[in-house]
């Protein structure tokens, strides 16, 4: 009776194991951390010491950076400024510290905005179509329904790059180059193999039975699809939808390419912000950390469903 009350489990980990588990993943997160922490607090460094040798962990905090980011400045005399009425808020002061007068407000709210609709756009056009195409190859059958899936993933292998001159050509001619419409189709057309693979995964993990008793009850096929099915894979939905929303978000080689100007989104945008004598880092530290924000609580609010989206169908009973 000794022997079996000390016995443990194969499968369950020692608590020296869990020790080091845990050792490992709290190293892993801060290491992670460290380049997110040093963004944001360069956002909050001057111009000079954020590019300080030795580097500067800390310094006079200012607002400078963010000011950088969502205004443009011009020099002028010192005459000119002396005869200016007070400043009126932080960025105006700040401008008058270097003789600069704020111009206007810069571009990138627009270029952020641009990054809202387009990655949002296109991730749910993905996710719409990637559910309909998944539950159709998981519920009928298709003619070469194994090659037609293998195809569908094989344009996911492409790197877009190798694409990205002939897209551009074809943009030319159809009109679509620096607008919103074409990045999201463009996104969307890229994203589809992605979410189609993923979705047919967890349609194939919800029973037949369930659809079968609903239509049983006198419901259509598309009533026990709106109804049924598709609340038992709103797991899979938010783990698709986080992963489309991640590289349309994040994606640089084609906004750089097929826009400059009325559609351009953040990220190339950001690293083009110039200051005085070159690279304005506390500005594009700002920028960049503004750009975390919303993939950050998107992913953060639908944490749970992403946990439960990644485990679905991986213990069967």
């Amino acid at each position: 009776m000794t022997g079996l009350a000390t016995a443990h489990s194969v499968v369950d980990p020692s608590p020296l194991v869990k020790r080091i588990a845990a050792g490992v993943v709290i190293a892993y997160a801060l290491i992670t951390l460290v380049p997110l922490l040093w963004i944001v607090m360069t956002g909050f460094k001057s111009p000079s010491d954020a590019i300080a040798y030795p580097p500067k962990l800390v310094g006079e905090p200012t607002l400078e950076g963010y000011c950088n980011l969502f205004t443009t400045r011009t020099r002028q005399t010192p005459e000119y400024m002396a005869k200016l009425p007070p400043a009126t808020d932080v960025c105006d002061r700040v401008s008058r510290g270097r003789n600069m007068v704020v111009a206007g407000p810069s571009n990138y709210i627009p270029r952020y905005v641009n990054s809202l609709v387009i990655a949002f756009g296109s991730t749910a056009l993905s996710v719409v179509l990637g559910t309909l195409a998944a539950y159709a190859f998981s519920r009928f059958k298709v003619p070469l329904k194994d090659d037609l899936m293998f195809f569908i993933l094989s344009t996911r292998m492409m790197p877009p790059i190798a694409v990205a001159i002939p897209i551009y050509l074809m943009y030319r001619e159809l009109g679509l180059s620096d607008t919103r419409l074409g990045m999201i189709l463009l996104y969307t057309s890229v994203n589809i193999s992605l979410a189609v693979w993923l979705l047919k995964g967890f349609m194939d993990e919800i029973p037949r039975e369930y659809e079968d008793a609903a239509m049983v009850d006198g419901y259509t096929r598309l009533q026990a699809f709106f109804k049924v099915v598709l609340p038992q894979a709103t797991t899979g939905i938010v783990a698709t939808a986080i992963f489309c929303l991640i590289f349309a978000w994040n994606e640089y080689a084609f906004a750089v390419l097929l826009t400059s100007g009325t559609a351009q989104t953040a990220p190339p945008f950001i690293p083009i912000i110039i200051g005085e004598g070159g690279q304005d880092w506390p500005a594009v530290a700002a920028g960049t950390t503004l750009f975390l924000i919303p993939i950050v609580v998107f992913t953060v609010l639908l944490r749970k469903h992403l946990l439960r989206g990644i485990t679905f169908g991986a213990v069967r009973k």
